[in-house]
């Protein structure tokens, strides 16, 4: 196994980046492919979500698949590579594995625990079958993750370490006022009707908002968000992107979390909405205190544009059957407590830690400015996989990425006319509106700062104890996987010696009957097989363990076998397992 990844999260990069690095469905594909016609890559998937970006290869060269696949990652993500190679992380073979499997656990997710990642994890295996780019290591790679983030959420209390993005969102906008006091009331605009803005209307829904509103460009989609919500005896309606900047003068909180790639409301829009007259009676004033500072300064303002396209075109699944928005919650994403405290939940509990002094910059130099490729060539695989300790565990993130700070302060109890929670990546609201009086904004930025100093459940120990011992088991089964065809190939060869001598036996004595020729073939047969019992099952046994690969070598060479016999073997079982589907 030759596993490498290659990537950027909201560990190792800020939101700056992130938001640029974005992949579109299409540069997905082309990097695919390009990633396959790479000589070190023999197949390939790709992770990308709101809060990273991950490659995933076989390759068979460990420093060319680095230069490769960061280059590749530049490429199509619109980032120079120069200003890339800074943010990623690079791991390799078990490492490159547990990184996964924490990942599907949601023990490397911002907010701890979260669920939505198991369907992004099968979304990407789906691309990689769908594009023949999925081998016997990713199929069997990404199946596992899915596998171990099941019985991660099935077998602990990893669910209940923390609350839905949504509702920590609504928790950071209520300050210190329980939620469902604080929505009582309240309208609300929802924008966007992908799975994230679902939750959110049934998030807003169950703890008591007066009305939920909901825009999207295909009005489709709003409409069947609405019925669902309605169905489980909410009040709801569906409105057109048109119509957003009407009914922010209408309501009290708007949640925003669309596939937009620029924003969906700039501060023009927002100061436009809560200077004019509102359209209904003025709700109380919400108590108004930073979430760790605000986005002061921020993102520079894009360009607005009259309509967003369309969200993440996948839907929750179920998402027609369910009666209630309980049920809608249930079924989309329970997410948990985010626990960045210096990075302690790093890769789900990887074994290397940083220590004090190595915090202060990259143990290996990479934090360096350099130019790009070039930053990559020559480093070794350790001062590589110490350079992505580093950077998960959040120091490069922190170093690169000061407290945001000199953001407006309001005055305890201050009168907040409109909240905003913008769940988008990249942003869909202008970060400067959190400047604007009467306004307060949380975004994915600044949920992470709050959630810095969330505490960790206990259940987060266990799962990373499911994490390790899968990694161990994955890594056996895919070294004992890597003897087989040699095994099948030293059994077929002995299937031919015998057919052969049983042949030639039959030549020198034809006398022998029907009966007496079965009973000799089946006996050396026996013996065969007896002799070649015992040390297939063994060598079977000795490559599963670290350090077995040599075993697999040493008996082709034994046995005098015909490589392009085992490599044959090899190339029919990858073509039985690439269609494999979780």
């Amino acid at each position: 196994m030759s596993l490498l990844v290659v990537g950027l999260s909201h560990r190792s990069a800020p939101v700056s980046v992130l938001e640029r690095a974005s992949l579109t469905a299409d540069a997905k594909v082309k990097l695919l492919h390009d990633t396959l016609a790479a000589e070190p890559a023999t197949e390939a998937a790709v992770l990308a979500t709101c809060n990273r970006i991950e490659l995933y290869a076989d390759v068979d060269k460990f420093h060319a698949g680095v230069a490769e696949l960061s280059t590749l990652l530049a490429q199509h993500s619109g980032v120079a590579l120069e200003e890339l190679t800074p943010y990623l992380y690079v791991h390799y073979e078990d490492r490159a594995v547990h990184h996964l499997f924490s990942v599907a656990c949601g023990l490397d997710s911002m907010v701890v625990g979260e669920g939505q990642i198991l369907g992004q994890i099968k979304d990407a295996l789906a691309l990689a079958q769908e594009l023949h780019t999925a081998g016997r290591l990713i199929n069997d790679l990404f199946q596992q993750a899915l596998r171990v983030g099941k019985r991660a959420h099935s077998e602990t209390g990893i669910d209940r370490a923390g609350q839905s993005l949504v509702t920590f969102g609504l928790e950071q906008l209520a300050v210190r006022e329980p939620v469902d006091a604080w929505a009582a009331g309240k309208r609300a605009l929802v924008i966007g009707a992908g799975s994230m803005s679902s939750l959110a209307a049934a998030t807003l829904a169950r703890v008591g908002v007066a009305e939920v509103v909901v825009a999207n460009r295909t009005a489709e989609r709003a409409e069947r968000l609405v019925e669902i919500l309605a169905s489980g005896g909410a009040s709801a309606r569906a409105v057109a992107m048109g119509e957003v900047a009407d009914e922010l003068t209408r309501v009290d909180v708007v949640v925003s979390c669309t596939g937009a790639t620029g924003l969906v409301l700039t501060g023009d829009d927002v100061a436009a909405a809560v200077s004019g007259p509102a359209g209904h009676s003025p709700t109380p004033p919400l108590p108004a205190v930073p979430i760790g500072g605000s986005a002061a300064g921020g993102a520079a303002p894009r360009t607005p544009r009259g309509s967003a396209p369309d969200p993440a075109p996948q839907t929750p699944a179920g998402l027609g059957g369910l009666n209630g928005d309980a049920e809608l919650v249930a079924r989309l994403a329970k997410l948990a407590e985010a626990a960045q405290v210096h990075g302690r939940i790093a890769d789900g509990g990887a074994a290397r830690t940083i220590s004090p002094a190595e915090a202060e910059g990259c143990p290996v130099g990479l934090d360096m400015p350099a130019d790009g490729r070039s930053a990559l060539t020559g480093v070794d695989a350790n001062s590589l996989e110490l350079h992505g300790t580093w950077a998960d565990q959040g120091e490069a993130a922190a170093v690169r990425q000061p407290k945001r700070v000199g953001g407006r302060t309001p005055v305890e109890g201050a009168h907040v006319r409109l909240a905003l929670l913008d769940l988008a990546m990249p942003r869909d609201i202008d970060a400067a509106a959190h400047r604007i009086p009467g306004v307060r904004l949380v975004d994915i930025e600044s949920l992470a700062e709050a959630s810095a100093d969330a505490p960790m459940a206990a259940d987060v120990d266990a799962v990373r104890g499911i994490v390790a011992d899968e990694v161990a088991a994955f890594g056996a089964a895919q070294r004992a996987a890597h003897i087989t065809p040699t095994v099948v190939a030293l059994r077929a060869m002995a299937a031919e010696v015998v057919a052969g001598e049983v042949t030639r036996l039959n030549g020198r004595l034809p006398e022998l009957d029907d009966r007496q020729r079965a009973e000799v073939t089946q006996t050396v047969r026996r013996v065969v097989d007896k002799l070649l019992h015992a040390p297939t099952v063994r060598v079977k046994q000795l490559a599963s363990e670290p350090g077995g690969a040599g075993y697999a070598e040493a008996l082709r060479e034994l046995f005098d076998l015909d490589p392009q016999t085992v490599a044959s073997v090899s190339r029919a079982d990858q073509n039985d397992d690439s269609g494999r589907a979780s």
